[in-house]
């Protein structure tokens, strides 16, 4: 009877799906599904799949070009995306794509510093300087909170533009965490056993001082001012969140999960009102793994009381949320195999069994998207039922992968769209340069580096 049933399931998807086979029209579909949704965020199940980042880019041209989105969001951190920011809107900072990118300096580069990235960061500066004179010109920004260090020295940079004696200051309160060598988790671990190591009342202050004095700064110069001034606040207030996130560090990592998807979705609330408020009603894209935007509530980690910005997403936009996801079955990965090694293309293990990996290759499409709000009978029951699913992050342990990359969720309640690619291919990076993060981050997103 099970197989029966898997038989018919399986036969009805293969019915159902839309096929994805390199035609102009593979996503006509799936922007009738968006609809006029306000936010799309769109995963990936690696970070290092180079089919994951083809696809979300050619959609993103598509939402950007048809649909009227301007902004990209990504799970990037805020001065390094503000870079690439302000090229492709025309400041002339950098020469060419591949030197917006070079901010990305924190492991693992090849994230965002790899060739499909630097091919949409070329397009998206064509696209901007091919619209017409008061066209709204489409953006690019971070919202993870990994930069503490880089950006106190980006606060600093603008108030020594700004005020001097504002500059002093933010000197004085920021100077709380020098005792730390730019070591956040040594100051994780302090302020976590001595409160009074702790530097949260002194980051406190400074965001409170900065928006205090805004009045007297946006009177000078209009919009560049507003954008200085938006991104130095932004900087600001990521410094207070980074301060609590790796002060709970030590407490457990469901408390750093939280504050760090909360951040993220402050971001993107922070980022549309300030649109908004400049050029009306702002659309986001939204680039992150699929653990941040498939929503929590339908997965283990709802279950352990973490949350993630899909669910907190759909709390507050409602049906203004639509959220993509991507699965594979198999094929290589750059990854790399521990925190201290440079990438590396992996193979990928087949799909394990009762996976939706395993469950979607045996549909024998290539490549497909499933319309899960669409689904109906046999289809729909089975996109309800507890299923393990892959995530791969910046680290994949093949040997251990059940136990490291394997989670149950209800795809039916995870996701609006799926986009299953059978088999796939690492994504290249732009270099091969080893680097290593701060234990801090390592421990945050053990075991699969999301």
């Amino acid at each position: 009877m099970v197989a029966y049933i898997k038989d018919r399931f399986v036969d009805q998807l293969h019915h159902t799906v839309r096929l994805l086979d390199g035609a102009s029209d593979d996503f006509d579909s799936l922007m009738e599904m968006i609809g006029d949704a306000r936010f799309v965020l769109i995963g990936e199940a690696s970070h290092g799949t180079h089919e994951f980042y083809k696809t979300r880019a050619d959609i993103t041209r598509r939402l950007i070009t048809e649909k009227g989105f301007n902004a990209v969001v990504a799970e990037a951190d805020w001065p390094d995306a503000w870079r690439v920011n302000r090229y492709v809107r025309g400041f002339n900072d950098d020469v060419d794509a591949a030197d917006a990118l070079d901010g990305f300096r924190r492991f693992p580069q090849w994230m965002w510093r790899n060739s499909v990235v630097l091919d949409f960061v070329g397009w998206l500066r064509a696209h901007n300087e091919g619209l017409a004179n008061g066209d709204r010109k489409t953006g690019f920004y971070g919202m993870d909170l990994y930069s503490l260090y880089g950006s106190i020295q980006a606060v600093l940079e603008f108030r020594d533009k700004t005020d001097h004696a504002a500059a002093t200051r933010a000197r004085y309160r920021y100077s709380c965490f020098e005792h730390f060598g730019e070591d956040p988790q040594a100051y994780g671990y302090s302020s976590s056993f001595d409160i009074d190591k702790s530097c949260e009342d002194q980051v406190v202050q400074q965001l409170i001082d900065l928006r205090k004095h805004s009045g007297d700064y946006l009177k000078r110069d209009g919009r560049v001012a507003e954008d200085e001034y938006f991104y130095a606040e932004q900087n600001a207030r990521l410094i207070r969140n980074a301060e609590r996130y790796y002060r709970t560090m030590f407490s457990g990592r469901v408390s750093s999960w939280n504050l760090r998807d909360s951040h993220m979705v402050e971001t993107i609330n922070a980022l549309a009102g300030y649109l908004d408020q400049h050029a009306g009603r702002t659309k986001i894209i939204v680039w992150a793994h699929n653990s941040h935007l498939g929503d929590a509530r339908a997965t283990e980690m709802g279950q352990g009381g973490e949350l993630n910005v899909g669910q907190l997403m759909r709390e507050q936009w409602g049906e203004q949320c639509f959220n993509i996801g991507f699965s594979t079955f198999g094929g290589t990965v750059t990854a790399a195999n521990d925190w201290d090694s440079p990438a590396q293309r992996m193979n990928v293990n087949p799909g394990l069994r009762g996976s939706y990996e395993q469950l979607f290759h045996e549909v024998g499409i290539p490549s497909f998207i499933i319309g899960i709000r669409d689904a109906r009978g046999a289809a729909r029951d089975e996109l309800r039922r507890p299923r393990l699913q892959r995530a791969i992050g910046v680290i994949y342990r093949p040997d251990t992968e059940r136990m490291s990359h394997y989670f149950h969720a209800r795809l039916s309640d995870q996701f609006d769209a799926m986009i299953h690619i059978d088999q796939t291919r690492a994504v290249e990076p732009l270099e091969h340069r080893p680097t290593r993060p701060s234990r801090i981050e390592e421990e945050e997103t053990y075991p699969t580096g999301v």
